[in-house]
């Protein structure tokens, strides 16, 4: 991680969640990481409405020039890279592994900028919807609004005390609602 924004939260989330693969949402205390609050986001785990925005601090909304609550993340990326951000996101949210992003974008008058991207997943729990927290900071200190984000690198951050459980199981124990299992007669 290159920004200190970044690691300061990843810090904070790590801390949180001891020897767990994710820390509980109601664990992160906004009170604890007050100076990065603008920065923060968190997204709903909804690839059909394009992960929208539950929550998203000042400085976010302030980049993207409007209110981001319920506008779809996705959309903020270009066509090129809309399918590799919405990859790391269903790995973060279902492996419980952080990733960390390059992103490259254009400002209002045609500038370059460029931004790092953090996300990090919350820990399951039955009967409640999945969701993501993250932080977007760029690395100008000028207050540009931003578009067609792009991503230029990504890394995941894992756990490594932790014995890996294959993805199938992993989607049987966040599985919700009624679920049938095929049996003998």
């Amino acid at each position: 991680m290159k920004h200190p924004s970044s690691r300061e939260f990843y810090a904070y989330w790590d801390q949180k969640r001891g020897d767990a693969r994710a820390p509980d949402r109601s664990e992160i205390e906004p009170g604890a990481v007050r100076e990065l609050l603008g920065d923060i986001f968190v997204l709903a785990y909804d690839s059909a409405t394009g992960y929208p925005f539950r929550v998203a601090g000042t400085r976010v909304c302030a980049l993207l020039g409007c209110d981001l609550k319920d506008r779809s993340f996705t959309a903020l990326f270009s066509a090129e890279s809309r399918r590799e951000i919405e990859d790391i996101i269903s790995v973060v949210s279902e492996e419980m592994l952080a990733a960390v992003a390059g992103i490259a974008a254009v400002s209002e008058d045609g500038r370059p900028a460029h931004l790092e991207l953090l996300l990090l997943p919350f820990n399951t729990r039955a009967h409640s919807p999945l969701s993501l927290t993250g932080l977007l900071a760029p690395f100008e200190s000028d207050r540009r609004q931003l578009r067609d984000f792009r991503l230029t690198s990504w890394r995941y951050i894992g756990h490594q005390s932790q014995k890996l459980v294959p993805r199938a199981l992993r989607k049987l124990a966040v599985a919700r609602g009624f679920m049938v299992y095929e049996g003998l007669r």
